[in-house]
């Protein structure tokens, strides 16, 4: 992983912007998702996943992988997932580890903050809603949201419209996985990766700074120098 100083030097500035994925890169909500998914499979007579099988499996929104799961009774399964999730996922919902220091010490920098997530929109909204992060946040723009999901580029365009701003050099997206590194590629945006990789893409969409968490990215925001300015 990246030693925040070493990234320093090559990096002087810091972004105008950062787009972040939610789960798994800002906060820790993985059981309760893969508790639903599993209520889902299991009532429509399929074995639940494991943890391994999950985490590989689960990055595309649910409309965007539902019927390939379930087939024709998909939106039943949606329904169910739905269901179970809205019930239990304030519950055990987590900040990861540095996350609410690095919002902040961007948020004092002036440098503009959204979200691009493939979990559904409202339910996005109100764990940042729980968790009192609304308000850093330009926007935070959830599956079915645009009128695509992530890595497709309308949510990473929707998310920067309150700033005025097109997806470009000057833009960081922060994810966990490959889909993020994929989203990043495809929008010109810097792709940073939090954690170990969660995939297998990240041969065609490498990173190109990775981190083991969040409060080693806080060593760059707090050390960094000037923010990129609008006419550079």
């Amino acid at each position: 992983m990246s030693d925040p100083a070493a990234v320093i030097d090559r990096l002087p500035v810091l972004p105008r912007a950062v787009l972040y994925d939610w789960d798994n890169t800002l906060v820790d909500n993985w059981g309760t998702v893969r508790a639903a998914l599993n209520h889902a499979l299991v009532t429509f007579g399929h074995p639940a996943w494991s943890e391994e099988e999950a985490r590989t499996r689960i990055k595309q929104s649910l409309r965007d992988s539902f019927p390939r799961i379930f087939g024709e009774r998909w939106t039943d399964a949606r329904d169910l997932f739905y269901a179970y999730f809205e019930a239990h996922h304030l519950e055990h919902l987590q900040p990861l580890p540095g996350a609410e220091s690095l919002l902040r010490g961007f948020a004092e920098r002036g440098i503009y903050q959204a979200v691009v997530s493939n979990k559904t929109g409202r339910f996005l909204r109100a764990e940042a809603d729980a968790l009192g992060w609304t308000g850093y946040f330009g926007r935070l723009v959830g599956a079915q949201d645009a009128e695509f999901d992530k890595p497709h580029g309308a949510p990473v365009r929707m998310a920067l419209e309150p700033a005025n701003m097109a997806p470009g050099p000057d833009v960081w997206f922060v994810g966990d996985a490959d889909i993020d590194m994929e989203c990043a590629h495809g929008a010109g945006m810097v792709p940073v990766l939090i954690g170990a990789g969660e995939g297998s893409g990240f041969n065609r969409f490498p990173p190109a700074h990775r981190y083991d968490t969040c409060h080693a990215l806080c060593g760059l925001v707090g050390g960094g120098g000037d923010t990129i300015s609008d006419d550079q």
